[in-house]
């Protein structure tokens, strides 16, 4: 299963193509911009309390039959967090002094 690749930051609705940098990901795909990753959410998912990491980048084409954007797409599939911004600052401060790998 290839991953969604979705459209935007769930914080700030920054638009994050395919082949952004800014683009990170947690281990449930939540997809936030770098800038939210960390000056908001401090590297702690508001979702899942886990950390973030660079989204893997999708070759543009196939380079093997069937593996690539034109075969597999990225989402059009918007999405918003659930929470309200003080949740999130505060769920993110409570956890942001503990490394992801001891959450």
């Amino acid at each position: 299963m290839a991953l969604e690749l979705r459209p935007n930051c769930e914080c700030c609705d920054k638009d994050l193509a395919p082949a952004s940098t800014e683009a990170r990901i947690c281990t449930y795909e939540c997809t936030f911009c770098s800038d939210c990753v960390d000056e908001v959410l401090l590297d702690v998912c508001p979702n899942c309390g886990g950390g973030f990491v660079p989204r893997p980048i999708r070759p543009s084409r196939d380079l093997r039959p069937g593996l690539g954007l034109p075969s597999r797409p990225a989402s059009i599939q918007r999405r918003r967090l659930s929470y309200s911004m003080d949740e999130v600052r505060a769920f993110s401060a409570q956890w942001a002094e503990m490394p992801p790998t001891d959450r």
